[in-house]
């Protein structure tokens, strides 16, 4: 009974990170340049099991064969498929057009990268985000808004190294591929890749488990309370 305990407190704190994942996704469904995340779960390997209760006295060693008592969450995946385009005619607002990714200088003086163009301009005329960062151009400079030509955008053949930072922004490992900045459109956002339906979807079957794990508690539970008592009285 205390194993089932530990196999289903091991099941509900994967569906609960499960949840996370798909509450993140919903609440940055309008959020321009997010990218949605996936999780991949696995299921442990098989323990043999077995008991004393084989042969004509029920004492002897009995194979019942092997059961996997949990799952595990084997990575996060970040989906890099490009989110629709839509014009906002707003100068400070730009979107790739080849799935590249802008580059910005966060406070730390680590770089980034984001499809997030929902940029403004600072004191100076550059641009930088809604967050302050800076926007990187060709040379690793700042780059101002009469020359938003220069901006440097790099392209990543996968998402090995990567490492969220915020809602849309990520630091890498490899610095990817210097892309023509020519693909940059002004007056453009990309929106959000996530997909309403599928992380509905999602969640309804999130939830469903949470159901089927709280039944399988409530039934371990009386089990409990049943032997509890009868050996009390024992």
């Amino acid at each position: 009974m205390i194993r089932a305990i530990d196999t289903l407190s091991s099941s509900i704190h994967l569906l609960q990170k499960r949840q996370e994942t798909t509450s993140a996704n919903l609440a940055n469904i309008n959020t321009s340049g997010y990218q949605a995340t996936k999780n991949f779960q696995s299921t442990l390997a098989e323990v043999q099991l077995h008991n004393y209760q084989g042969g004509p006295e029920a004492n002897s060693r009995l194979e019942i064969g092997g059961f996997p008592f949990a799952n595990q969450i084997d990575d996060t995946v970040i989906s890099t498929v490009s989110g629709a385009t839509r014009e906002t005619e707003r100068l400070t607002d730009f979107a790739t057009s080849n799935g590249g990714y802008f580059v910005v200088l966060l406070n730390n003086g680590t770089q980034a990268y984001t499809r997030n163009g929902n940029f403004k301009l600072n004191d100076l005329n550059q641009l930088v985000t809604q967050e302050g960062y800076q926007v990187l151009g060709q040379n690793n400079q700042p780059v101002t808004i009469d020359k938003w030509q220069d901006l440097q955008v790099r392209a990543f053949e996968n998402t090995d190294g990567w490492t969220a930072v915020g809602n849309t922004y990520f630091t890498s490992t490899n610095a990817g591929q210097l892309v023509n900045a020519a693909q940059v459109k002004q007056g453009y956002l990309e929106q959000s890749n996530v997909s309403a339906s599928d992380e509905m979807v999602a969640l309804l079957q999130t939830s469903r488990e949470f159901e089927a794990n709280q039944k399988a508690l409530s039934s371990i539970n009386d089990t409990l309370k049943k032997a509890t008592n009868e050996l009390g009285r024992i």
